[in-house]
């Protein structure tokens, strides 16, 4: 009888071994077509078959997915990234096999489409103007007003996304959105041209809302850290909402999925909070990266990221909740560009009770160059206790005793 294999479409940066591993223990071969299968460090380490392919080609990999048929039982075909999840779609329809609709993975990648199909809905968002040159820039502003929030219209990460503030910022990250300069690696998930939104700067505390089929799962307040970028600093489940406020953000989330078209798997919702209740700020129809599924799985016994795997291949989910915790993440952020030096105290705080995991991103004498979104972060930090109270003081003790040195790189002409 032939291996179940699950085909994953492309890796994922932080979630790329959670789904091998989850595919594991599943009974399924995991095989991951990528057009970089070097980029995916995880896998010469689990011993993970990979294969070379033009993931940007629906054709190519139709022809893949063909021929590995020929060897295995195919059970399945996913990933975790934006940039492929319409793919992903696309050839599970081909194939037969259970997956998200193309069309609406890919109306809510657009987000300047997302944004139209949400407000035809009533759906509560920011007032917003889609710009393709830095005159559209400057009459959206003279319409929605400064300080607003300048961002592509097709990206994730948070990259390329600022408040700015005044008209000099405005010009100056315009700039640099039409330069590209924020596409790093350079794939475009389409786009032929460079488009921006130009979005009203909403304010409130941040939350999102991770979705299973119509199902919410949980709340989580967020931290974005200092403005004018969005570097996630923070994340803790459940956010501290009063039943009113709780019930209002799962009906909205309820809201995006029916306007969007979605409810078949997973989708994560990002809300701000304001007078007029839960403003949507945007709505991701994958699952969400790291450090949601992790926190899920230390809040309520969750697996979020197996049960997915289970949809994938035609298989019951349990959504269950086994217990009720609190869970939280702290990232740590790197403060100015330079070599790090040295990197400390991450043993003494893994070892901390309560402390679920410690995770650096980088090594010493490497060079830190911050962009302004999540590759900022050099390291995370997740723990889990009965109560709020005391996973906050655990988590923020950890954070607090990991220390380290960045030498900022020399001046030219100094």
């Amino acid at each position: 009888m032939a291996k179940r294999a699950l085909i994953l479409i492309e890796g994922h940066r932080s979630m790329g071994l959670l789904f091998v591993q989850a595919a594991q223990r599943l009974g399924l071969h995991p095989i991951l077509l990528s057009a970089n299968p070097a980029q995916y460090g995880y896998l010469a380490a689990e011993g993970i078959e990979a294969i070379r392919v033009d993931t940007d080609n629906p054709d190519t990999l139709i022809l893949e997915c063909s021929r590995l048929r020929t060897i295995y039982h195919i059970a399945g075909i996913t990933g975790a990234l934006d940039s492929v999840y319409a793919t992903v779609g696309k050839l599970c329809q081909y194939f037969n096999l259970p997956g998200p609709k193309p069309k609406s993975i890919g109306g809510c990648c657009d987000k300047f489409a997302q944004r139209q199909l949400l407000a035809q809905a009533g759906v509560p968002i920011p007032a917003y103007r889609l710009a393709a040159n830095a005159t559209d820039v400057e009459s959206s502003v003279a319409e929605i007003g400064l300080p607003a929030i300048l961002k592509p219209a097709v990206g994730t990460g948070s990259r390329g996304v600022k408040l700015c503030r005044n008209v000099d910022e405005l010009a100056e990250h315009t700039t640099y959105l039409l330069g590209r300069k924020h596409i790093h690696p350079p794939y475009l998930m389409g786009e032929s041209s460079p488009r921006m939104l130009v979005e009203e700067c909403v304010q409130g505390p941040h939350y999102s809302a991770e979705v299973m089929g119509s199902e919410v799962i949980g709340i989580a307040a967020i931290d974005w850290g200092e403005p004018p970028h969005f570097v996630l600093r923070g994340c803790s489940y459940p956010a501290l909402l009063t039943d009113n406020e709780h019930r209002a953000i799962v009906d909205a989330s309820l809201s995006c999925l029916r306007a969007l078209d979605l409810g078949w798997g997973p989708t994560n919702i990002e809300f701000v909070w304001t007078k007029r209740g839960p403003v949507v700020i945007e709505v991701n129809p994958r699952l969400a990266g790291t450090p949601t599924p992790q926190l899920i799985q230390l809040a309520y016994g969750i697996d979020l990221v197996t049960e997915h795997l289970r949809l994938v291949i035609g298989e019951e989910w349990n959504l269950r909740r086994m217990h009720s915790h609190a869970a939280a993440a702290r990232f740590l952020v790197a403060e100015g560009d330079g070599t790090l030096d040295w990197i400390r105290g991450y043993c003494r705080a893994a070892a901390i009770p309560g402390v679920a995991e410690v995770k650096l991103y980088v090594e010493p004498k490497s060079p830190i160059l911050r962009n302004g979104d999540f590759r900022d972060c050099i390291g995370h930090v997740f723990a889990s206790s009965p109560s709020a109270a005391q996973t906050e003081a655990i988590v923020q003790c950890a954070a607090d005793m990991i220390r380290w040195s960045i030498t900022p790189f020399p001046v030219i002409g100094d």
